[in-house]
């Protein structure tokens, strides 16, 4: 690969970046339906940038109607070899305060009326998502919130609910028994088709809530979530500008991401019709030509 493109997928409260060069947004169609918006071209600094806001611009999309395929499928078209996708969550954790980013390294798919794979129909592939983040990706995202000067925490388990309700304090409790450190309703299915395309995938969560069942926090105050979600974002713009400073250093070659589908896709040759491989092609079409 010739050039390295790091797309940003922008989660609730990001719906645009400041401060970018040679902006233009641009739409891009997909086999797979609608995308969340139109993908943001754009350069830092004469590094390309491409970013997509998960819920539309203005918020119109609640998790379980946004069409990730589409999402991703669109991103890998526009060129992108990297993907950091910033969301807001809440912290099952009392050291994971509201303000506090998150690398997340781990994620509990708690979802169930989403499309999961870009895989069913005629073609099967099963993708290891043993480590569904790329370190690499997640060592430059830590450098630049360090650079940032923002309170984070290195690794962590994202359980991802359906929504667009917020946990009941039954559930909220069950979750902290399991060893889980934030909850939201976005990176699922979204990291599974990240590596499923073969980009390689980040996810920095941004605490706005101790969800419900702290004992002095027992109800998720969306007046109060949205204050914290606001000054998130504008954490997190100067978390991407210093990011796309050095991402480039931290890419791994080796990344087991880049070529995850070879041992993968599984139905024979003679059973992959033309239809489905040019359906496939952008996010698979390195695999399937071999």
């Amino acid at each position: 690969m010739s050039e390295w493109i790091l797309g940003i997928i922008g989660g609730s409260g990001l719906y645009n970046i400041e401060g970018l060069e040679n902006k233009e947004w641009i739409s891009i169609d997909s086999p797979w339906g609608s995308p969340s918006d139109s993908i943001l071209f754009a350069e830092i600094n004469g590094i390309k940038l491409r970013f997509l806001p998960r819920h539309g611009r203005g918020h119109n999309l609640t998790p379980s109607d946004i069409n990730y395929r589409a999402n991703i499928d669109v991103l890998k078209r526009a060129g992108c070899t990297d993907l950091l996708s910033l969301s807001a969550v809440g912290s099952l954790r009392e050291d994971y305060r509201p303000g506090d980013f998150v690398v997340i390294d781990q994620f509990i798919d708690r979802t169930f009326a989403r499309t999961k794979t870009f895989f069913d129909d005629e073609i099967v592939a099963h993708v290891s998502m043993a480590h569904p983040t790329s370190n690499g990706l997640m060592n430059a995202c830590e450098d630049a919130i360090k650079k940032s000067n923002i309170d984070y925490q290195r690794n962590g388990t994202y359980v991802v609910m359906e929504g667009p309700q917020f946990s009941t304090l039954a559930e909220s409790n069950l979750y902290r028994s399991w060893k889980a450190d934030v909850i939201g309703m976005t990176n699922m299915p979204e990291a599974k088709l990240a590596r499923e395309a073969e980009i390689r995938y980040a996810s920095v969560s941004m605490v706005t809530d101790f969800d419900c069942w702290h004992p002095d926090h027992e109800n998720v105050d969306v007046q109060q979530v949205i204050k914290v979600l606001l000054g998130n974002a504008e954490k997190a713009k100067i978390m991407i500008k210093n990011l796309i400073d050095n991402f480039e250093s931290h890419i791994d070659p080796n990344d087991p991401t880049n070529n995850c589908l070879d041992v993968a896709i599984i139905t024979a040759p003679e059973k992959r019709t033309k239809e489905t491989i040019n359906k496939l092609k952008t996010v698979a079409g390195r695999a399937l030509s071999r």
